[in-house]
């Protein structure tokens, strides 16, 4: 076995390695660039070792800073977590010529299937299905659209050597593809250091499976049941659930057997996962094709070791120090359920536009944050498993993924599950950048979530007009209204008490008017209860001054709250909504009618730029008359490329920025007329 493991990576995967190995008994080294001097996978290591500054391509992405740490520490293994170096062939062999193990698959299997051209016909020679496309990389965008109507639209361009969302563009008709093939080959160059890009069939109504395996050096390989990855926005996952509520046992079998075909075709060891487009118009699940296979850990993993009961990253340390695998096929069992939403700096409120800043607060649910994979899923209990790489006062940075944790629980059934995410979420407390978390309690809650009912299109089907909140009945807004009233009265009393205005001072009243999303209702509070629009709701909210978070109970509701208080208003976030309260005596509510309420500027004639960004092409100039819809500015932020349009018609007046400018979010870029 191993003495000293060196984790080429950081943040969650990279605690997530370090934990694991510190359980087997292993020594470990982490790395870091400048921007991680302080990230908590620093501190957890037994070593660190600076590799550079902070862009990925001046530090994690340089193979000669990582062998250069594993000598100075002596590390006698790497395990590359994913993304970063994790699918570079060439990294592995200058390991394996120093003499250090690499806590992976074979160089050979990755160069095989980290190119999508030659996996698709590597797949295809082992008897997997595939999905009709090009036959090899596409030199230009005429050539890509004499491709794309051969093979008839919708139709998705892909960068081969792509992952991770990055690089890939859907196309329904020759405007996108010319819009969108040039965007693709950049991201494939700027992320993957790859600009070949291929053209392949879009399967519509999709769901996207995968299938997790894992093989040993001495020639077993298995596949341990599959995960749906369905739920994407802009192919990148957001939420992850093993089993899938689609997957039949035979179907399951047959994935199962098509992966380990594939596996055992390029020689492939360690911990893999092979991905699988269904379509959804298909309930027979006889129409699966292979998209591509991951060489890697993924970062959903953690729901397949809830089910199952296997740490696949102790697997992968003992197979790469030549370990058979201790188990077969059959003794691959399948416990309950488990979900894995994917916390992102990210603002759902305005159109999911990426976040950067630093963690003012940072207070996760409570959650089994160093229990043991082996120990997931085979007891009875459920549970919170919390993966994540950060720690308040830290920053997320614009050089790396926005990721700030995983959030998985496990339940034994569908349904338990998916409930213990909404509490869970509701006790997540994050402030500083924005975050996806009232967005990730929507989905949760969602009926055609609940109901399996999943295609990769869901969240464009499903908020077509953007992220408002989830919904919220009658129940939840009478019990929200009545802990506002609650909240007030608490305020008003401490501040009397505080004031000495205790004697001779008028009570605090028990009427209130509150205001909640524009409705009005009148709050009576008694002792254990309220009355509500003359109703009487049973109940109890624990919030007290200073407390950001607070739990309620009554009438069969649960409610995690999240408050703050600004000016006149309470803002009460639950349920995946933020719900802005404005609460006053019912003596006073009527004159608030006279109140002058504040117009918001006009800034529709301004093209804003709407996250911090590089400015990498301007698609007009001064003077051009453009219309509703025209692309005006391609902003790069995060590796993504995001195509600022036209909100109106009109003429470009002036232009305030430069391409190859750095903005921050709001800054002007132009001006119509």
């Amino acid at each position: 076995m191993f003495r000293k493991i060196l984790i080429a990576n950081r943040g969650e995967i990279a605690c997530r390695v370090i934990r694991t190995a510190g359980r087997m008994g292993i020594a470990t080294v982490a790395v870091y660039s400048d921007a991680d001097a302080r990230s908590p996978h620093v501190a957890l290591a037994d070593e660190a070792v600076r590799i550079g500054p902070a862009p990925a391509a001046e530090s994690y992405l340089l193979p000669e800073r990582i062998i250069a740490a594993c000598k100075e520490t002596g590390a006698d293994a790497v395990h590359p977590g994913y993304g970063f170096l994790s699918e570079r062939a060439s990294f592995v062999e200058a390991l394996e010529a120093e003499g250090i193990a690499f806590i992976g698959p074979p160089a050979n299997a990755i160069a095989a299937m980290g190119d999508k051209i030659e996996s698709k016909k590597l797949a295809a020679a082992a008897g997997v299905n595939i999905v009709p496309g090009s036959e090899g990389a596409i030199a230009d965008t005429d050539q890509a659209l004499i491709e794309a109507n051969r093979i008839g639209y919708p139709v998705m361009m892909k960068a081969s050597a792509g992952g991770g969302g990055k690089g890939m563009r859907l196309a329904w008709n020759d405007r996108d593809v010319r819009e969108g093939f040039e965007a693709t080959q950049r991201e494939g160059l700027n992320s993957f250091g790859d600009d070949r890009v291929f053209i392949e069939k879009f399967i519509e109504s999709p769901r996207h499976i995968e299938i997790q395996i894992l093989g040993d050096r001495q020639g077993n390989i298995l596949y341990l049941h599959e995960r749906e990855c369905s739920i994407q926005r802009r192919h990148q996952k957001v939420v992850e659930e093993a089993p899938s509520p689609f997957v039949s046992p035979d179907m399951r079998r047959r994935m199962g057997e098509q992966a380990v075909a594939l596996a055992r075709a390029v020689g492939y060891h360690s911990a893999g996962t092979v991905e699988l487009i269904v379509s959804g118009a298909d309930p027979t699940g006889e129409s699966f094709y292979f998209l591509e296979m991951n060489t890697r850990l993924q970062v959903e993993h953690p729901v397949t070791e809830a089910i199952t009961g296997v740490d696949l990253v102790e697997e992968m340390i003992r197979v790469a120090a030549g370990e058979p695998l201790p188990f077969a096929q059959l003794d691959i069992a399948m416990h309950g359920w488990a979900i894995e939403s994917r916390v992102y700096a990210e603002d759902p409120y305005r159109g999911f536009l990426p976040s950067i800043g630093r963690l003012v607060r940072y207070d996760p649910p409570e959650a089994a944050l160093h229990q043991s994979p082996a120990s997931d899923g085979t007891g009875e209990q459920p549970y919170v498993r919390l993966d994540d790489g950060v720690a308040e006062g830290g920053e997320v940075s614009i050089f790396y993924d926005p990721m700030i944790a995983k959030l998985v629980t496990w339940g034994r059934t569908r349904d338990e599950a998916a409930d213990l995410q909404i509490r869970a979420l509701d006790d997540f407390v994050i402030e500083g950048p924005g975050h996806n978390l009232d967005f990730l309690s929507a989905i949760m809650q969602h009926p055609r979530f609940r109901e399996g009912r999943l295609t990769t299109g869901f969240i464009a089907e499903e908020y077509p007009e953007g992220f408002t909140g989830a919904p919220a009945d009658e129940s939840t807004l009478r019990a929200i209204a009545a802990c506002a009233a609650g909240m007030e009265f608490t305020r008003r009393a401490r501040a009397q008490r505080i004031s000495g205005q205790i004697n001779g001072s008028p009570p605090v009243t028990s009427d209130w008017s509150v205001r909640i999303d524009g409705r009005d209702f009148a709050v009576t509070l008694g002792e254990g209860h309220a009355m509500v629009d003359g109703a009487r709701l049973e109940g109890h909210c624990d919030w007290q001054p200073g407390v950001r978070r607070a739990q309620a109970t009554g009438e069969g509701l649960r409610l995690g709250l999240q408050v703050t208080r600004e000016g006149l208003h309470w803002h009460i976030t639950t349920h995946g909504r933020r719900h802005r309260a404005r609460v006053l005596p019912a003596s006073l509510a009527p004159l608030a009618t006279h109140m002058i309420e504040k117009e918001p500027p006009d800034l529709s004639r301004l093209v804003i730029c709407p996250m911090p960004g590089l400015l990498v092409r301007l698609h007009v100039a001064e003077g051009d008359q453009v219309e509703l819809g025209q692309p005006l500015a391609t902003i790069e932020a995060m590796k993504m490329e995001n195509i600022l349009r036209a909100g109106k018609a009109g003429q470009i007046a002036a232009i305030l920025a430069a391409e190859g400018d750095s903005l921050a979010a709001d800054a002007v870029i132009m001006e119509l007329d």
